[in-house]
This record gives C-alpha cells, structure tokens and sequence, in this order.
C-alpha cells in the first residue's frame, strides 16, 4: 500500500513540475506579444500625419490623409483592446494551466498583431513617399529653374555661338514654362506624387537640353571654324610642297578634303536640328584624320631629309664594297692555290658580288626617280634604308672573309710554330726519363712516347699538303699537344714514384732485420722495381711501412718533393 501511495506522490509531483515549465513557457510567449503590441503602438505615425497637414491639405492630399487618419484610428480604438483583451484571456488560461486554450489564443494574437504591424508599415510607406516627394520635387525644380535661367542668360548673351540651332534650342526653352505652371498647380492641389513625375519628365528634358547649351558652341566651332582652318591649311601646305618637288598623289589628300569639307556642310545642318551625338563623334573622327594628314606630309618632309642627306652617301658606299668585294674576290683566287677553303667560304665574293649588282641597280633606280620627282620621298626613304641595311651585310660578310684569308697565313706561322714548340717538349720528356736514375723505362711509357710521336708526324704531314687545309691542322695540333702533355705529366709522376719507392725502401731496411714481415713485403716491392712495374712496387713498399709505422709515408712524401727535380 505504501509503495502505491508513494508512487502517486512522485507522479503528482511531476505533473506539478511540468505544469509550472509549461506555465513559465507560455507566460514568456505571452511578455513577447505584449512588446510586439507597444512596438506597434509607438510607431510613429500621428508624428508623421502632422507632417502631412503642414503640406496643402487638398486634393490627392487629403484623400490619402483622411484614409491613413481612419486606419489608424481603427488600429487604436477597435484592434488594439482586442488584442489587450485577448493577453487578458490568455493569461486567465494559463492560472487556470489551461495551456491548450493558450496556445490557441496566442496564436490568435500574433496574427492579429502581424495584420495590424502590416497596415501600419504600409502607412508608414506612403508617407515617406508622400513627404519625400514634397521636399525632392521642391529641391530638384528649384535647382532646374536656376539652370533654366542660366541656360536662357547664356543663350541670349551667345546667341551667335549656336549659329541656327539657336531658334530650336530657344523652343526647347520655352516648352518648361507651361511645365513649371503644371507642377506649381498640381502642387497647389496637394498632388505631390503627380508633381512627382512631372519633376522627373523636366529633369530628363533638362539634362538633354542643357547639355545641348554646353556642347553646341565647341562643335560649332569645331565645324565652322578650327576644321576648316586645318583643311585650308593642308591645302596650303599641300601646294607649297608640290612646287618643292614633294610627290603628294599617293596621299589623295585633294579627294579627302573635298569629301570632309561636304560632310562638313551636312554636320551644320545636324547641329541646327539639335542631332549633335552623331556629330560630335564625327568631328572627332574628322579631327583625328587631318592629324593623321599632318604626320604623312610631316613623313614626307622627314623622308626627303633622310635620302637628301644618305643617298650620295650611299652611293660611295656601294662603290667602296664592290671595290673591296672584288679585291676579296681576287684574294680568294690567289689564296685557295695555297690554302684549302670550304665551299662556303668560297662562294662568299661570287654572292656578294651578285648581291652588289642587284643592289647597284635598286640604287640607279631610286636615284632616277628622285629626279623624276614621281615618288613619294616615303617610299623612297623606305627603299634607301634597305639598300643600306643590305649592303652593310654584304660589308660584313666580305670583309669578314678577307680578314679569315689574311689571317690564314698568320696561323700557319703560329701552328709551324707550335709544332716545334711540341717537339722540343717530347724532346725535353724523352731526356728527362733517360736522365732519371731509374732501373729502365716501362714500355708503357715507350708506348705513349711512340703515340705522340706519331701525333707530330700527323700535323707535320698536315702542314706540307697544298693547298693547306688549316682547320686539320689545327686539328691535328690539338690531338699532339693533348698526347704530348698527357706523356710528360705521365713522366714526372714515374720519376717521382721511383724516388718515393727508393726511399721507402732506405726507411724500411732500418727494421729488416727485426721485422721478417716488413722484410718479406720489402722484397717482393724491390722485385716489382726491378720489373719495373713502379706503381706496384710503390704500393707494396707503402703498405709494408705503413703497416709498422703509421703516418711514415705522409713524412716520407713530404721529403720526395722537396728533393724531387733537384736531379
């Protein structure tokens, strides 16, 4: 029984326990709902309805008050105590932990809370926009009136600088006068939102129509006065450099003036129709070609001076590289008897003097129309720095050649002289090894001596061919010195092994008698010397002393060079 008893008592707890979370939830839903009510009541719109009746309280004015006075009457008299009664009756179901009927009721209050929060956004809307229309269009005609008046001034004072656009541009004025009446009565009518779009259709029409009073003047003056000064000015110019010999046909500069002057007449006409966009972008085209005129007549003048200054400069050239190419033509002939040329190299002068003739025929060529005064000094400009670009080739090509041919003599002297420098040093290398104080010479060594011997008959055989072909020498020469240096290093090292081999030996023979070990190794090293087989030999007497005696050797080297070649 006890255990039932206290089982219910948990239970009843719990059901307290929740009822009371349930009821704090719904008591915290029901403090929201009351702040989105006083949000609601503190918007300000009475502020903003007595803004409203500062305006002229007429016409669309009024009607838009008067519907906006009786929402929000409505809102305030009839909605709002049905949404104060409403958080009463909620609030009475939640004492009595009647939370079905509360949650109902709280969704009941929301949406009439969101119904109501939207009518009164949307008043809120239309009287900014109302307002905000009221101080724009107030704000916005002041400033086009005062451009209206600055516009009319300018027109009157520079009535001349709009030349037959003036009568339109002054019916363009005119035509804001019955607008500004317009927007003064719809004002007067408390229309604000009507005034509006007139405001906005002035403001187009103005920023047409005032760019027009900015813009006409500068392209009338471009199309009645600074582009017809610069066409004059190229046909002055035009004539003046035709009676000084100038060619101008090719520029067709007469054809094009004509043109531009024409289209000149029918711009004028565009412009006293107020159709200034296209042009504006014709005058700027119009400009930027009688720019382009300048700079080909000022080519012309340029190219003139270039072939006035070059030309017979050019011509001395053309007949001092033929003469040298011809010289170096000869040259080769009486060279290749003496010396092998590759074929290359030998057809050098024949192309340069091909290359010469055709060049000396463009030449005769530019000079007879230069006196023909029939070409444009630009072609002809173009002409001369290709002759000269070309003929500095053939220069450097020819006279490259010459100076191989000249030199050709000069290396043969050189490789002459470096055959007998390479024999008196396998002379000297030969000598040496004799001289040595060596059992015998390995035949290692008489192998590479024979080698290089052969080697220097090669390249003495080389240099007794006619014609000589240099480049094999020279060749041959490499190989030589090559063997030869390899031979006398090979040399001195044999020399210093042997030394180093018979010291080692003296060292060694000091502990013979009380190291058979060191005595044994010492004789086999001796009979590898005797076989002259020295880099064995010196192998086997090192190992044997340093075996005995570490770091002996590196003493013993030290006192082989410093006595080596005292020999």
């Amino acid at each position: 029984m006890m255990k039932y008893i206290i089982i219910a008592v948990i239970i009843l707890i719990a059901v307290i326990i929740v009822g009371f979370m349930f009821r704090k939830k719904h008591n915290a839903e029901i403090e929201r709902l009351e702040q989105l009510k006083l949000q609601i009541q503190n918007k300000p719109i009475l502020e903003e309805l007595t803004k409203v009746k500062q305006l002229n309280m007429n016409g669309q004015t009024e009607e838009m008050f008067e519907r906006w006075r009786a929402v929000w009457t409505e809102i305030m008299d009839l909605h709002i105590p049905k949404i104060d009664a409403s958080l009463f009756d909620a609030e009475d179901a939640i004492d009595r932990f009647n939370f079905g009927k509360a949650s109902k009721i709280e969704q009941e209050i929301e949406v009439r809370i969101e119904k109501v929060d939207q009518q009164m956004n949307a008043i809120l809307s239309e009287l900014s926009d109302l307002i905000g229309s009221e101080e724009k269009n107030r704000s916005e005609m002041d400033l086009m009136k005062d451009h209206y008046r600055q516009a009319r001034k300018t027109l009157l004072a520079h009535q001349h600088s709009y030349g037959a656009a003036a009568g339109p541009l002054e019916k363009k004025l005119e035509s804001f006068t019955p607008l500004f009446s317009e927007y003064d009565k719809l004002t007067e009518e408390g229309n604000y939102l009507e005034a509006r779009e007139t405001v906005m259709g002035l403001s187009d029409e103005g920023d047409y129509v005032f760019s027009l009073i900015d813009n006409i003047p500068p392209l009338l003056a471009d199309v009645q006065s600074k582009i017809p000064a610069s066409i004059q000015e190229l046909r002055s110019g035009q004539r003046e450099m035709e009676s000084q010999s100038y060619y101008l046909n090719h520029l067709e500069l007469t054809g094009q003036l004509d043109a531009m002057e024409q289209e000149l007449a029918h711009m004028k006409e565009e412009i006293a129709e107020l159709k200034i966009a296209e042009t504006t972008v014709k005058a700027e085209a119009m400009k930027d070609r009688i720019d382009s005129f300048y700079e080909l007549l000022e080519k012309e003048v340029e190219a003139k001076h270039f072939v006035d200054q070059y030309k017979v400069q050019t011509g001395r050239q053309l007949d001092t590289v033929s003469s040298e190419t011809r010289d170096t033509y000869d040259e080769c002939a009486v060279v290749q008897q003496s010396y092998k040329i590759s074929e290359s190299d030998a057809a050098i002068p024949r192309a340069c003097l091909d290359k010469l003739e055709e060049l000396q025929r463009r030449f005769d060529l530019l000079e007879s129309r230069t006196q023909e005064e029939q070409a444009a000094y630009s072609s002809l400009e173009e002409e001369l720095v290709n002759i000269r670009k070309e003929l500095a080739e053939v220069d450097v090509a020819q006279s490259g050649l010459a100076g191989s041919l000249k030199n050709l003599r000069i290396d043969e002297n050189e490789a002459r002289k470096k055959l007998e420098h390479l024999k008196r040093q396998l002379q000297e290398t030969d000598r040496m090894l004799h001289k040595a104080n060596t059992p015998g010479i390995p035949e290692e060594m008489d192998v590479r001596l024979e080698e290089a011997e052969e080697h220097l008959f090669v390249a003495m055989q080389g240099l007794q061919e006619v014609p000589l072909n240099m480049k094999l020498v020279d060749s041959y020469l490499t190989k030589a010195e090559k063997c030869i240096d390899e031979v006398e290093e090979k040399a001195k090292e044999m020399i210093e092994n042997v030394l180093l081999v018979e010291r080692i030996i003296q060292y060694g023979n000091r502990y013979r008698k009380t190291n058979p070990q060191m005595n044994a190794k010492l004789m086999e090293a001796e009979e590898s010397f005797r076989q002259l087989r020295y880099s064995k030999a010196l192998e086997e007497a090192a190992t044997a002393v340093e075996n005995f005696e570490p770091g002996s050797m590196k003493r013993i080297e030290v006192l082989v060079k410093e006595d080596a070649w005292r020999v």
